[in-house]
Formats: C-alpha cells, structure tokens, sequence
C-alpha cells in the first residue's frame, strides 16, 4: 500500500496517479482521492473540493508528468469531488464529463457537463479509454469508471477502510445493492476509490460490502421483531458497534435500510415508528 501524503503524486496502475487532497474528516478520512489518467494526455477523475493549495498539487502533477490536462471526469457530484472542477477548467481549458446533479440540496450546484455520461459511455484518456458504469446507491447519479487495464475508478460506491454513507432521498440501499452485485466478475484487478488507499482485492471487497450490509439489513429486522421503534431509538440498537457520536450520520443509512425493506414488502412505517409486516 503506498503512503497517503496530501499534494504527493502517486502512481497507482497503468497510466493513472493519486493526488490526495487536504480535506481529511470524519465524512472524507484522509481527504478526497484526485486522480490522473492518461497516456499522452490527462484526465483527471474526481478534482475534489474547491481548494486553490489543491489546485496547484494538480497542475504540479501534469507539469511533472508532461502531460496535458484536456478533461475532467467526476464520479458523483458531493462536494468534496466535484467543485474543483471550475478553477481547474479555468487554469486548463479542459472540458467536463459525467453525471447530471440531483436536486436533493446536498449537491454541488457549480457542477456543468460539457458531456452527459451513462452507463456504457466511453471516455478517450489521451490513448487510453474509460468506460462509464451506473452505480447508483450512495447517491442517485453515481458512476463508476473502469480502464481497458482493468482499473476501476470507484468514488465513494466503495471507499477502503470504511462503508459509504447511504442518504436517502437521492441514496438508495435498494440501488446499492444491486449495483454492488452488477460489478462482481467484470474482470476488474485494482480499484481506486474516492477516499483511502487501493483496494487490491476487488471481488472480495465487493463481497464483504454486500455481507455487511446484509447482515446490517438482518440486524434491522431483528430488532423490528421485537417492537416499533422511531428511528431515532432504533439507530442506537442496529448501530451499537458504532460510537454513538457517529450516530447522527449512521441514521442515514438505517432510513435507506428501512425504505428497502418497505419496497421489499417487509416493513412499514406508523405514528409509532417502524415495524415488520406480518
């Protein structure tokens, strides 16, 4: 595993570097992941927060790679990924790529594609190509990037010593999963995720994902069967392993777990709080 040092290009696969930006915290750990791609040009995935120390580490990084920056590709549009895009379209002239923003207000508003991805859409990395695949679940418009070498560009659908948050209305436990399950067996070797260092053992990590989270789901019902609860009781049971100060944020993914087994026919929702479904 190599180092996770703030402004220090890093090479991480075929044609493709890291550039960890200076925004750790409790939502982000070390920082956001920005990353380099391309053989005779640049593309880089995710510019990360608007951040002019940032910024420069980036521009540092092509000059030190000789290579051009003639795009930028996002994952998702929170804004710890995408807002750097605009000043470094300023200092570059590169165009934009990727999703369009949900209207949920925790978005990145400054975000504008130049060009409209889904899933299949491929992207010319100078030579070298990226293909774009729906995996919404973390939120509604996320994408994932995968390189014909098998690198998978992953953003926060999988991050490396952590799960991802899923907040509803625009996150979806329903969504997660089955785009966990869509990325199983696609012949990916190494991925690159949003924050963290790579993730060397992708099925595997996929796997472990889909058992956590369904274990978290059976804890769920588990404690539905016993009695109603609110989900502000019902959080400090299902996330008893978690300190009670990261409480607040794990209530986000209980409610996309509680509106998936209600989708599922499972469970519902009364004055009282939530309970199964006989």
């Amino acid at each position: 595993m190599a180092s996770l040092i703030p402004g220090q290009l890093t090479p991480i696969g075929d044609y493709a570097w890291r550039v960890l930006a200076r925004n750790p915290g409790m939502m982000t750990g070390p920082g956001t992941n920005s990353y380099l791609f391309g053989r005779d040009s640049l593309t880089v995935i995710d510019p990360g927060p608007e951040d002019q120390e940032h910024l420069q580490a980036l521009l540092q990084a092509a000059r030190a790679l000789d290579k051009p920056i003639t795009q930028v590709v996002v994952t998702h549009t929170h804004r710890d990924h995408s807002p750097g895009a605009l000043a470094l379209v300023a200092a570059t002239g590169a165009r934009c790529l990727g999703p369009s923003v949900p209207d949920d207000g925790l978005q990145d508003e400054s975000w504008n594609a130049d060009r409209l991805l889904a899933e299949g859409d491929t992207v010319d990395c100078g030579g070298v190509t990226l293909t774009a695949i729906e995996t919404p679940g973390h939120v509604g418009n996320h994408l994932c990037y995968l390189s014909e070498q098998g690198l998978l560009f992953t953003g926060d659908h999988l991050i490396q010593g952590s799960t991802v948050v899923i907040a509803p209305p625009s996150g979806s436990m329903q969504a997660y999963f089955a785009s966990l399950r869509k990325l199983i067996g696609r012949g990916i070797s190494l991925m690159a995720p949003g924050h963290g260092d790579v993730i060397a053992s992708p099925d595997e990590s996929l796997e472990q994902t889909l058992a956590h989270r369904q274990k978290r789901e059976d804890k769920v019902i588990d404690k539905l069967a016993a009695a109603a609860s609110p989900l502000s009781e019902l959080v400090k049971e299902v996330y008893d392993d978690v300190p009670v100060f990261l409480h607040g944020v794990a209530q986000f993914s209980l409610h996309a777990h509680l509106i998936k087994l209600a989708e599922d026919g499972k469970a519902t929702e009364s004055a009282e709080g939530w309970s199964l479904l006989p």
